[in-house]
């Protein structure tokens, strides 16, 4: 079975190899890619990548537990739950049901620049082999919900 992952917010696609954090350029919680956020559009809404529970709710991060034991993490920033929640607005709850597009948590990528934290946003498959994500939008820009790669679980 493959499940789409979708882009959670519009932005240019990175390798995770070019995240400036060792825990996910060396894909140590799982295989995916990273979003470099959109700075034109002030606050961005993050959606769910999949349909599923959301298992995990933080201000920075939040994984979705979906279909075939598939979860995905969605980290929004590099080291901001240093921030403690500042800068973020939760919009769904933990236990939640969401359909791939829901939103789930809002945040302004400029306000994260000034803090000096990457707002780049890892979304990772939960404890994928590395390499194991392939993203035919590595380089390019993408809108919310595009598909940025298929995963075979």
């Amino acid at each position: 079975m493959t499940v789409s992952v979708l882009a959670p917010l519009p932005g240019r696609v990175f390798a995770l190899a070019d995240v400036p954090d060792p825990v996910f350029a060396q894909q140590m919680v799982g295989s995916g890619v990273a979003l470099e956020p959109a700075r034109d559009q002030g606050h961005l809404t993050v959606v769910a990548p999949i349909a599923g529970k959301i298992l995990k709710l933080h201000p920075h991060a939040f994984v979705i537990f979906g279909e075939k034991a598939t979860g995905v993490l969605v980290h929004i920033g590099i080291d901001t739950v240093k921030l403690e929640g500042k800068g973020f607005t939760l919009i769904a709850s933990e236990g939640d049901i969401v359909a791939a597009g829901d939103p789930v948590v809002s945040f302004d990528p400029a306000f994260i620049d000034t803090t000096g934290y990457s707002a780049i946003c890892p979304v990772v498959v939960m404890d994928s082999k590395p390499d194991t994500v392939e993203s035919p939008s590595v380089g390019e820009e993408v809108k919310t919900g595009d598909i940025l790669f298929d995963w075979s679980a």
